[in-house]
């Protein structure tokens, strides 16, 4: 088991490069099973997740190798089915091998998909999703089961926004006879880099940055080189890490066009920031005043994925704070955690309140990926030695997390027991 050990009370400064984006990434893992070639993934994180899709790509017979931070993903001989079904428990994203599965063979199998406990996440959208597209789905307490003699395009409205199942429905799409629309789609960032990923393997699909995407599909695709984008979230957690602890951070390879929501809250803090070609200068002296509401809500709104680490920041803000929760209705374990440290902070249904706090050391465990992130800024901004537990959690997402930190000037170490 490993531990991190963090001493409080010192400001952040220096300068960190962008980790490739985890949740731009993985969707693309899934995908590369639509093509008979090789794939190369440039700038990809070397994070778990990563390295959790990457054994369900061997296990379903891909070859993959490394080269630096570069991907190599052969999927000559690919079978239909995911034998290590506990891998696909450990991570959400696995439910994409079935729509990449069934646009390649007609036939995908899967265990039941995993993931950080944030709350409820059904696969109905997805099932609903495949089914349109001519697919017979099953679903046991085992896993899930799709096939289809032929996939034949089809008009697809989502009655809600899910990025999972936008991108399950593209990936059985780009394959299928026909033309595809798919209306209420999520527009998020992700979405949108996978259909450009796509698009570089040779499919047909428009649309994305509407919420209204047209595939006409392909019979075949092909092998890629494919840059990865920046981890939008990483970058927004790296900002508000500097606001807790009034630090000056300058990030490199920063997509800022998919950070303005973060940066506008961040601007209500006091942060200020200078953006110089795909550099981010961000000063966060005069940072200090509370953001009175924040709303989490899909992209272009607040990122649910940074609910946690903002929550950790506003514990040091004059005044309170009040965010609504209006995506996953039980990320609140941080909060939970936060208490142990002294934060003032209450849960009131989807709404969490957060007053300037005195945050003191505590001995505290990570229950998901952003909410273990929140524990780290936290004990960043805190009196004394805390220490983090569970940090596997942390380590789904973050490329080589205390690193960067003690670069930054952090004092923290991870013991390992």
């Amino acid at each position: 088991m490993k531990k991190y050990q963090i001493t409080g009370g010192l400001p952040l400064s220096g300068k960190i490069r962008i980790q490739g984006s985890k949740n731009a990434v993985l969707p693309m893992m899934a995908a590369s099973v639509l093509q008979k070639e090789t794939v190369e993934l440039k700038g990809c994180p070397k994070i778990s997740d990563v390295f959790c899709m990457e054994k369900m790509l061997q296990s379903l017979g891909a070859q993959t190798a490394w080269e630096g931070d570069t991907l190599q993903i052969c999927c000559r001989e690919i079978s239909g089915e995911l034998p290590e079904t506990r891998l696909a428990g450990k991570l959400r994203s696995s439910i994409l091998f079935l729509g990449s599965l069934l646009g390649r063979s007609g036939y995908g199998r899967i265990g039941s998909p995993g993931g950080c406990s944030i709350g409820r996440r059904p696969t109905d959208l997805h099932e609903m999703a495949l089914r349109a597209l001519g697919a017979g789905v099953t679903k046991t307490e085992n896993g899930i089961t799709a096939y289809a003699g032929k996939l034949s395009g089809n008009h697809i409205r989502f009655p809600k926004s899910s990025v999972g199942a936008t991108e399950n429905a593209i990936l059985a799409a780009v394959c299928a006879e026909g033309t595809t629309v798919l209306s209420g789609c999520a527009r998020e960032p992700e979405v949108q880099w996978l259909c450009r990923f796509l698009r570089r393997m040779g499919a047909s699909v428009e649309g994305e940055s509407r919420g209204c995407v047209i595939i006409r599909g392909q019979k075949r695709l092909h092998g890629c080189t494919f840059q990865v984008p920046p981890d939008r979230i990483a970058a927004g957690t790296w900002i508000l890490a500097g606001a807790a602890v009034r630090g000056a951070v300058e990030l490199d390879r920063v997509p800022v066009e998919e950070l303005e929501t973060v940066l506008k809250v961040y601007r209500k803090m006091g942060g200020q920031y200078r953006v110089s070609g795909d550099k981010l200068f961000t000063d966060s002296s005069r940072v200090g005043r509370a953001v009175p509401y924040v709303e989490t809500e899909s992209y272009p709104g607040f990122p649910t994925d940074l609910q946690s680490p903002l929550l950790a920041a506003a514990a040091t803000l004059s005044g309170k704070t009040i965010v609504r929760e209006t995506v996953f209705e039980d990320r609140f374990a941080a909060v939970r955690e936060l208490r142990k440290m002294g934060a003032r902070t209450q849960i009131r249904g989807p709404l969490i309140e957060m007053e300037k706090s005195r945050l003191r050391g505590a001995q505290v465990a990570a229950g998901d990926l952003r909410g273990g992130a929140a524990l780290v800024i936290a004990a960043l901004a805190a009196e004394g030695n805390t220490e983090v537990e569970q940090v596997q959690y942390i380590e789904r997402g973050y490329e080589r997390f205390p690193e960067q930190l003690q670069q930054l000037g952090a004092r923290i170490r991870m013991i390992e027991e």
